[in-house]
């Protein structure tokens, strides 16, 4: 755990470098978008239920011809071993879903289940906390302290002839928020349970985190802003008292063997985009790979006595093709951008101080591996650090050097086709927001003075802000 000097998360955010209409912020980027093209020039114009399925439009045909291939293997179900499919058997035992799609619908969000619905593309991450020096390596290395008999996450299925750990139920209870002109919003606040474990009792200590699937645009351009122009953000000690202290995540880099930066994941957790999905098909479908050797099964869940689907069950191949298409798709363009509303909204947004941690720009290096991936300026809305959202946001889970407040400010480009591509989809890290305007009304800890200073807007205000995040 950090150590640092407690801040006061209620003071006022000072726009400090903060200037209004098109001047610019303290590190000269921009604050109102210039160009529609959020993702650079490799941008797409597509705004339906396949706005996040597009690969990158400056990218060659070759290349578009591997994107192909990685996206069969990422849509496509996995099956049991033995399989005549033997390119995609292996399958759990003990999983999540049986598809990369099953839990990034469209290539978009996941959602909380409904009614009666398994939690596919909704899962809870589990930890213990670190007591010894043994736990504390398994943080450095893995982030987190897995739990006895039931591992780092918590598989809500199985294969035929297997247990699935236990069931997660979700349950919801109303909150009234009420504005300063006496509009009013009911939240559904989520609460999460584990019921019928099949391999032993939790134990007290137990930490959880409900995690939703988030969308899978320009994965791959963030993955090559240089860390200098992230870094330059951090402010762990908020030296310059204007409430706001973002901070890098350090984590482990399973084929460099050393501690990077992190970038990925709700709480940047991960380093690449790679290691993201390699760790992705071992947690959420038990198929293991040259960067993730084991699954999430556990000594005494008998996953031993299941056949496999070879050593690795996902190949070097398909493990390049998947990590590919991962990297490779497309940030659909912004739309009605010049209209005065969405304009207006804008500056709301920069003058609330939501740019303090959604920085509007980023740019991409010249001398990338990826030409398509080099010298582009992107509109993410993201510093890609941590912030402290407050209690209500918390989920009492630390990973790697995130503390149980914290999670990694998400980039808001292609926000508004959000609902278009999955009509379920919700926001924040669990999807409880089913609008825009209910994940702002969850804000809190660094971000409470923008979230109040949203409920102190006039109602045309708060509609013009909400118009523009629909324009993203």
């Amino acid at each position: 755990m950090r150590h640092m000097p407690t801040l006061n998360r209620t003071l006022p955010v000072l726009l400090a470098g903060l200037t209004l209409g098109t001047q610019v912020l303290a590190s000269g980027e921009p604050s109102l978008q210039t160009d529609p093209r959020s993702g650079g020039e490799g941008s797409v114009k597509q705004f339906d239920h396949n706005a996040y399925s597009l690969p990158l439009g400056n990218m060659s045909m070759t290349k578009r011809l591997d994107f192909s291939v990685g996206n069969s293997f990422f849509r496509n179900p996995w099956v049991v071993a033995p399989a005549s499919t033997d390119a995609r058997d292996g399958l759990g035992p003990l999983i999540n879903t049986n598809s990369c799609q099953g839990c990034h619908i469209k290539d978009g969000r996941g959602h909380p289940p409904a009614d009666g619905e398994p939690p596919v593309s909704l899962f809870l991450r589990l930890s213990v906390p670190a007591t010894t020096a043994d736990d504390h390596e398994l943080v450095r290395r893995t982030g987190a302290v897995p739990v006895p008999h039931y591992g780092r996450q918590l598989q809500t299925a199985a294969i035929p002839g297997a247990t699935p750990e236990a069931d997660m139920v979700r349950s919801l209870s109303p909150r009234e928020i009420t504005f300063d002109d006496g509009h009013q919003v009911t939240l559904a606040v989520p609460t999460y349970h584990i019921e019928d474990p099949a391999y032993g009792d939790l134990p007290e200590t137990l930490l959880t985190s409900p995690r939703v699937a988030p969308p899978m645009i320009g994965l791959g351009l963030l993955e090559v802003v240089d860390e200098d122009q992230l870094l330059q953000w951090a402010d762990p000690d908020d030296s310059d008292a204007d409430g706001i202290s973002g901070r890098a995540n350090r984590v482990w880099d399973v084929r460099q063997q050393e501690t990077v930066l992190g970038r990925f994941g709700w709480k940047a957790g991960e380093p690449s985009v790679e290691q993201q999905s390699l760790h992705a098909f071992a947690g959420d479908m038990g198929l293991t790979s040259r960067l993730a050797a084991a699954t999430d099964c556990m000594p005494g869940q008998g996953c031993e006595d299941f056949p496999d689907g070879g050593d690795p069950e996902v190949s070097d191949e398909v493990a390049d093709f998947v990590t590919f298409y991962a990297s490779s798709l497309a940030v659909p363009q912004r739309r009605n951008m010049q209209d005065p509303a969405v304009q207006a909204g804008a500056r709301q947004f920069n003058e609330l101080g939501c740019a303090a941690c959604h920085r509007p720009s980023l740019t991409t290096p010249e001398d990338t591996a990826r030409p398509e991936l080099a010298g582009q300026t992107l509109w993410a809305y993201t510093d890609m650090l941590l912030h402290d959202m407050g209690p209500e946001l918390a989920d009492g889970r630390p990973e790697y050097q995130a503390d149980g407040n914290e999670w990694r400010t998400p980039p808001l480009w292609g926000i508004g086709l959000a609902q278009q591509v999955n009509p379920q989809a919700g926001f924040l890290h669990d999807g409880r927001a089913r609008t825009l305007e209910e994940a702002i009304l969850w804000h809190g800890g660094e971000a409470l003075t923008a979230r109040d200073r949203y409920r102190a807007l006039a109602q045309q205000e708060r509609a013009h802000l909400l118009e523009f995040l629909n324009s993203l």
